[in-house]
Parts: C-alpha cells; structure tokens; sequence
C-alpha cells in the first residue's frame, strides 16, 4: 500500500495526508484554497519575474513605437 505524505496546508498551517482523496490538495479545505486565491487576486503574493508595463502611465505614442521595436 502506497504511504501518502503528510504536509501542512499553505493557509492554515494544519497538517493534512497529500492524497487524491482530498479535492483541495494541498489545501486542507474549500475555505483555505479561497483565502488563497483572494491572496493572488489582491496582488498579496507575486511570481518574481521583469515588471512588465503599465499602460495605465504610456500614452499611445509610446505604446505604438515600443510594439513597432518588437514587431521589427
């Protein structure tokens, strides 16, 4: 028989087997994968990469000679 893992849910920190069994793995509950993904959603957690720009704070001028250098 297959021994599964014991892990702590990245939420709540409460300890949980990592099983197929377990619809939220590896999250312990419906809740605790929310709370994690309002996380993501609020910008509270980021993936480490180059800052992208914003097109909030270029004008179309801008917008249009940098994707002219990427097209050529």
């Amino acid at each position: 028989m297959k021994k599964h893992p014991i892990v702590n849910c990245p939420t709540c920190q409460k300890s949980l087997t990592y099983s197929s069994n377990n619809p939220y793995r590896p999250f312990c509950s419906k809740r605790c994968k929310l709370i994690d993904l309002g996380a993501w959603a609020a910008e509270e957690h980021s993936i480490a990469g180059q800052e992208l720009i914003s097109d909030e704070f270029i004008s179309e001028e801008e917008l249009a000679e940098i994707m002219s250098k990427k097209l050529h």
